[in-house]
């Protein structure tokens, strides 16, 4: 008899993997925007605005990469086959 083992609740390696790269993207872009403002092309009022657009927008886009890949995860529906 094989025995089927008990399902576990642990977050699936892609969806850590996919979370540090938007993490990493979103840290290089506030780092390019502090850049910026040592160099002098940003105020410092700018690069505060930077940031809020840089953290909204990468959540944003690391959220509509969630669901769509939740989505292909486990499909609600499931396609069927004419014979």
């Amino acid at each position: 008899k094989s025995q089927i083992p008990p399902p576990t609740m642990s977050i699936p390696a892609p969806l850590i993997v996919g979370s540090v790269i938007y993490a990493i993207i979103g840290a290089a872009l506030c780092a390019l925007s502090f850049g910026a403002m040592v160099t002098g092309r940003l105020s410092k009022d700018n690069t505060s605005i930077a940031y809020v657009v840089i953290a909204i927008s990468t959540f944003a886009t690391w959220l509509f990469w969630l669901c769509a890949w939740l989505h292909q995860w486990h499909p609600l529906i499931r396609p069927i086959y004419e014979e």
